[in-house]
């Protein structure tokens, strides 16, 4: 090999190092490869929460389908609302037990609540008959 290519070679080598570098440090500074800590509660204007009456909208009909396009089954894990949008996050608390959820229906099926909770997620928030709830935005 002649000098030139040598020299040649240790440049191209050199600025693929550089460009490797470059990548990494982009990537680190950007926090990809920080964990993401999901969605957190917002709090309302006074720093609390929102209150709603809420119930169970009962077992899922087969292949029941909302007005937000979702398909219910037993393990669906949702919320209707009449007024917030489809696929809004929210953080639901009731009786000690906090979870984040979604709307899944704006479409109540009883009057005199506010929400109401699929089966499995009234279950998972021990939520029995027509309760007073917590609830607020969720925001990344």
């Amino acid at each position: 090999m002649t000098p030139a290519v040598l020299q040649r070679a240790a440049v191209l080598g050199a600025v693929a190092l550089l460009a490797a570098v470059g990548a990494l440090a982009l990537t680190s500074r950007d926090g990809a490869g920080a964990a993401d800590p999901g969605p957190r509660a917002v709090p309302t204007p006074d720093g609390g929460w929102y209150t709603a009456l809420a119930a169970s909208r009962g077992v899922a009909g087969d292949a029941e389908r909302t007005t937000c396009r979702r398909i219910l089954t037993g393990r669906s894990l949702g919320v209707t609302h009449p007024t917030l949008p489809c696929g809004a996050k929210i953080f639901i608390r009731y009786d000690g037990n906090e979870l984040l959820t979604e709307v899944i229906d704006t479409k109540l099926k009883e009057i005199g609540r506010q929400f109401e909770l699929t089966e499995a997620l009234a279950r998972r928030l021990e939520l029995e008959g027509t309760q007073e709830i917590e609830w607020r935005f969720a925001s990344r």
